[in-house]
């Protein structure tokens, strides 16, 4: 699985340089929780790396990689785990006036555990799985070079071995497309 997620960013970083595929950064705030749980939302972060990939006028692919903090809220007690996630988007891109587009798109993520909190991915600890597999979908808007996106996760592996616990969140971004 490590060999697949570093395959799938080298390649995307390949694409750049044989194509008008252009780089954005994006920053914002992460709302998570995990299904059939009684946890509340947790609010956290999101920050990474993206790649715009224009196929024709209106479509493109997307990717990137985005660190994004992730878990449930218990009353007082929080699951805070850090991922590495990997969208692969097939992109619609519709012009609304000038130099503004809306943006629609969907398709899988995959997504690693790097970081957790009282030992979130160890035997020892809450031993939830470090690799996620699951569908990202979102809307936006370009203006320009500005980006706004609002962006949904909703992830198909169970977390734990009891229950069924998957990732589930809701994204709010900014970013800046060179």
């Amino acid at each position: 699985m490590k060999k697949l997620f570093l395959t799938l960013i080298l390649g995307c970083f390949a694409l750049v340089g044989f194509s008008q595929a252009r780089f954005d950064v994006k920053v914002g705030m992460s709302m998570t929780n995990i299904t059939d749980s009684e946890g509340d939302m947790k609010v956290g972060y999101t920050v990474g790396l993206g790649i715009d990939y224009p196929i024709n006028t209106n479509w493109a692919f997307q990717s990137g990689v985005m660190f994004t903090g992730k878990g449930a809220k218990y009353g007082d007690y929080k699951l805070n785990a850090t991922y590495l996630d990997i969208p692969l988007l097939a992109a619609f891109r519709a012009p609304i006036a000038n130099d503004v587009n809306f943006v629609a798109n969907a398709g899988p993520y995959l997504s690693c555990g790097i970081a957790g909190k009282d030992d979130y991915f160890t035997e020892d600890g809450l031993d939830a799985k470090r690799f996620d597999l699951g569908l990202q979908f979102g809307v936006g808007a370009e203006f320009g070079d500005i980006l706004l996106n609002l962006t949904g996760q909703y992830g198909f592996i169970n977390r734990y071995e009891v229950g069924d616990c998957k990732n589930v969140g809701f994204y709010i971004t900014a970013g800046y497309r060179f």
